[in-house]
This record gives C-alpha cells, sequence and structure tokens, in this order.
C-alpha cells in the first residue's frame, strides 16, 4: 500500500462508483479542483481510495472522500487521513473538517472527530459537520 499525490481527474471515477453512482460523473466534481490537494491509496498499483483536501489559511476541509467498496473496512482510508494529518501539521494547518454523511459519523470519531452544529440534507442525504484540532 503507498500513499501517492494524485490529479482531481484520478479521484473522479472512484467519487462517482462509491458517492454518488446514481448521478452524472461530473456530479462529483468540486468547484476548485484544480486547486486542492489530492491523495489516493493505491494497492498493487491499483488506486483504492481517493481523498481531496482544501486548504484556507490554517484550516483545511476534506471533501469527496472515497474508498471502493471492496477495500472498506481494511483501514485504508484510516491510513489515508492520518497521512493528510501529519502533512496538514508539516503545513500549520491547525483545524480539519468535513461534511460528514451521518452513516459515516463512526468513522470519523475513531479519527478525533467531534460532530459540530445540527444535520442537515444534501440530495435527499443526511449529514452533520465533523471537525478536529491539529
Amino acid at each position: 500500500m503507498n500513499i501517492r499525490v494524485i490529479q482531481w481527474q484520478d479521484a473522479l471515477p472512484i467519487r462517482h462508483k462509491v458517492l454518488w453512482p446514481s448521478k452524472p460523473a461530473l456530479f462529483c466534481k468540486v468547484e476548485d479542483d484544480e486547486l486542492a490537494q489530492h491523495y489516493g491509496v493505491y494497492i498493487d498499483d491499483k488506486l483504492v481510495s481517493v481523498a481531496s483536501i482544501y486548504i484556507d489559511d490554517n484550516r483545511a476541509r476534506l471533501r469527496k472522500f472515497a474508498t471502493l467498496s471492496e477495500f472498506q473496512g481494511q483501514g485504508f482510508g484510516s491510513y489515508l487521513l492520518t497521512h493528510i494529518f501529519n502533512n496538514l501539521k508539516e503545513k500549520k494547518v491547525t483545524h480539519f473538517w468535513c461534511d460528514a454523511r451521518v452513516e459515516s459519523c463512526g468513522f470519523y470519531t475513531k479519527l478525533g472527530m467531534k460532530t459540530k452544529g445540527e444535520q442537515f440534507y444534501k440530495s435527499d442525504l443526511p449529514y452533520i459537520i465533523m471537525e478536529r484540532f491539529l
């Protein structure tokens, strides 16, 4: 397993397949993807997990984090986010946050993140903000 910096276009197929398979692929493109930092976990040269980070001063936002279903529950996503936390600390980023699907809160809690605010909806799915200070 290794982590590489990737292009947003490399992340798009996994984002689409995992997060919004019923929507058009470009639904998974985020405004300013060209400016974000994108990471991927590779297993035997196969991209299996992606995460995109949008940095604004000392704050970083995770968007479109996804792991192929057949690789979920094996620690790849946790490994990727831990790697990202360490990189962000080196860049003096102090606050990390995301809009988390409510069904994924347990995963983020295990990584030291806490909920903030009230639940809200995106495309009929419940979300909540989760954050962590680095």
